[in-house]
């Protein structure tokens, strides 16, 4: 029988230190068949429109994954988290396209659903899905932005991603187009920690500093917590979002 993880969870966002308003968003939700489902959302846009966009991307994936069919089929897991992603986007787009208050805005997503001894991982912009396995930090998620579109094709080295005039460049993002491409893996599940967080917190803590702070024996709420902290410890630059599960030891 395929195991059923039983974990803590948390999730929390915070302005920073430099942005005037909070555009992110991060939820965690369990259900009664014992799946998992993190979602993490940055907003842009700016006058109040991110934070519309990433609250209305969050709320229509936390909607779809409330009245889902029970027990999706594993043939049609992507497909049911695909779609999910799409109705968030139509949503977010319809209503800047009847509303000019809210043009141009849009949003991020990142989503894990954990189900038994699959992750299915849906991603769109930025923000991302990390791993902690085997005492190592392993990222699940590809940047949709330009710069690491770059370093794929070997335009430019890992080091230079780091430090390109252009590598907030978003190539990707939820409501900006009618339609949505999103990026869409199945990942076997062993019981691993997992994160969720914008890029306000991996720009601002180096990912060894990630993986010392989720490797404690903190509370999870607490482990949150202290990434936040240390984001703003190292400038704040953005907003930040983290959601985190924990498989019970």
């Amino acid at each position: 029988m395929k195991p059923v993880y039983k974990g803590t969870y948390a999730f929390k966002t915070d302005i920073g230190k430099v942005r005037v308003s909070n555009e992110d968003q991060a939820y965690v939700q369990l259900n009664s068949d014992g799946e998992v489902f993190l979602i993490v959302c940055d907003g842009m846009g700016g006058q109040n429109k991110g934070d519309y966009a990433s609250k209305m991307a969050i709320d229509s994936m936390l909607d779809s994954f409330a009245h889902k069919n029970s027990h999706v089929p594993s043939f049609l897991r992507k497909t049911w988290i695909t779609q999910a992603v799409k109705k968030a986007n139509g949503i977010i787009f319809d209503e800047a396209d009847k509303n000019s208050v809210y043009k141009d805005m849009g949003t991020t997503l990142v989503a894990a659903w954990i189900v038994k001894d699959k992750l299915v991982l849906a991603n769109v912009g930025d923000s991302r899905c990390y791993a902690l396995k085997n005492d190592t930090l392993v990222r699940l998620s590809e940047d949709q932005t330009y710069v690491d579109f770059l370093y794929r094709t070997g335009k430019i080295s890992e080091s230079q991603t780091l430090s390109h005039p252009e590598r907030h460049v978003l190539m990707n993002a939820l409501g900006i187009y009618p339609s949505a491409s999103v990026d869409v893996k199945v990942i076997p599940y062993h019981g691993e920690p997992i994160l969720l967080c914008s890029d306000g917190l991996y720009n601002n803590v180096a990912e060894n500093e990630i993986r010392s702070l989720i490797s404690t024996d903190e509370r999870a709420d607490q482990k949150a917590l202290s990434l936040i902290n240390e984001a703003n410890n190292n400038g704040g630059s953005d907003n930040i979002a983290v959601a985190y599960w924990e498989p019970l030891k």
